[in-house]
């Protein structure tokens, strides 16, 4: 069996998900994504791999929020995550296959320094604080340092507020107001969700796969007429100017008699053989 039809029909994207709120202008696939993908030509860069690494304080519900979306359950105990846990979730893109890596991080400083060598090649971090402890809310500006510093490059940003279902009305309100003005100063995609009732959480994994995507593809499209530009294109030794005439001589004498005089005549003496 192919990895491609190793996606689940749940997995499959035709649409593109919208957002919860964002500072990315990514609404649709770009022309040139569908283009290539309803032509097939993106055959060569399918089951191309997004990395995700999930970062955040311990017990703000990272592993939980990972659980309900790739085994559609909520774990009834505590799962402390030691160092780094990993999932892999094959999607099925506009007809292309595509692979989601997922890093669970540990949150507990003591385990930072393990977790730091994991955001490298990271196309998607992923922030995670919890609606009813502002503590973990005040220690996204840190995370968000940390993945700065530790990615090296632009990646796409999303900050997600967990454990949606236990914040009051009162709470909610407040703790979406937070995590908006904070996804703002940060330049990330807000969204609120919950892993208890698994609200909103497909969407948020689709619309990241979605946004990466759009992007890998766009950059890959790129990359092939670039490179196709390249080789058709000639090079200045090999063009000929029709509206310029052969330039044979680099100072050409006015007057051909002075032309004529230039021309030397050499006699060469050809010794002939006896028979």
């Amino acid at each position: 069996m192919t990895d491609a039809k190793k996606a689940r029909k749940d997995r499959t994207i035709r649409q593109f998900t919208p957002p919860y709120q964002s500072p990315y202008s990514d609404r649709d696939f770009s022309p040139a994504v569908w283009s290539a993908c309803l032509a097939n030509k993106p055959g060569t860069f399918g089951l191309g791999v997004l990395k995700m690494i999930m970062v955040g304080d311990a017990s703000v519900g990272k592993t939980a929020l990972i659980q309900r979306f790739c085994h559609g359950c909520f774990p009834q105990k505590y799962i402390l995550t030691v160092g780094i846990e990993f999932e892999v979730e094959t999607f099925y893109i506009l007809g292309v296959p595509f692979k989601l890596h997922i890093w669970d991080t540990a949150g507990e400083e003591k385990f930072r320094s393990i977790a730091s060598p994991y955001y490298r090649g990271a196309h998607v971090v992923v922030i995670v604080f919890d609606m009813t402890n502002m503590y973990s809310w005040e220690n996204v500006s840190s995370w968000y340092e940390e993945a700065r510093r530790q990615t090296g490059g632009p990646v796409h940003l999303f900050l997600v507020g967990s454990k949606k279902d236990l914040c009051t009305e009162q709470q909610l309100v407040k703790a979406n107001e937070l995590g908006k003005r904070m996804a703002q100063q940060i330049e990330a995609e807000y969204w609120a969700l919950s892993s208890l009732t698994g609200e909103d959480v497909n969407a948020f994994f689709f619309r990241v796969v979605c946004v990466a995507f759009n992007a890998a593809v766009s950059r890959e499209v790129e990359a092939r007429e670039l490179e196709s530009k390249k080789i058709s294109m000639p090079s200045e030794r090999s063009l000929i100017k029709l509206n310029e005439p052969p330039d044979f001589q680099e100072n050409p004498p006015k007057d051909p008699r002075a032309a004529a005089s230039n021309v030397k005549i050499y006699h060469v003496s050809i010794p002939l053989h006896q028979c």
